[in-house]
């Protein structure tokens, strides 16, 4: 399967799956980054506010701003800037996807992040990792070499092997709800 079958296959069954079932699903998705010894240790940690078809992040976010340095992306124009999390009177809703993105200051000190933890498209069992095709996360997972990088998704999006250029960056671990 190439990259665009596997992303059509992806988008329908995510669309099997109501909200509330995805909600509750991202629960031990969620719960299982929590564990991860990287998490515990990290003070700054790059999460994404979710859309409706990915692993939902937002009660997570809610949980942990207060205690970590969270910090979101928020797009611009064809990248990706940082900002920190501090709560949900801090986000306004983004231009380009409609979704939740911090106001305030952005972060520039890249090398501070310890942790990302990033949706995808599909994953494989070699932590590798596909998005939805425009490069956001690429660059900036290129930019931060030494985060540990975390990709979640639900049992569906975990494949044995998907297609990989060599502009793909590799995840450290992926966290699906059976593992």
């Amino acid at each position: 399967m190439d990259k665009n079958e596997c992303r059509k296959w992806v988008r329908a069954a995510k669309r099997e799956v109501p909200l509330e079932e995805k909600k509750a699903r991202s629960q031990s998705i969620m719960a299982q980054v929590e564990e991860l010894p990287q998490f515990k240790e990290a003070h700054t940690v790059l999460l994404y506010w979710s859309m409706d078809d990915e692993v939902y992040t937002h009660d997570f976010c809610d949980r942990w701003y207060r205690e970590k340095c969270l910090l979101l992306p928020c797009v611009d124009g064809d990248d990706l800037v940082l900002r920190q999390y501090t709560g949900r009177d801090c986000l306004q809703v983004g231009p380009q996807f409609g979704i939740g993105e911090p106001t305030g200051q952005v972060f520039q000190a890249l090398e501070q992040i310890e942790m990302i933890v990033v949706p995808g498209v599909a994953f494989d069992k070699h932590n590798n990792r596909m998005g939805r095709g425009r490069g956001f996360y690429d660059c900036l997972l290129k930019s931060t070499p030494n985060a540990y990088k975390v990709g979640v998704a639900f049992d569906f999006q975990l494949f044995d092997t998907i297609p990989v250029e060599p502009f793909d960056v590799p995840m450290n671990h992926v966290v699906v709800e059976q593992r």
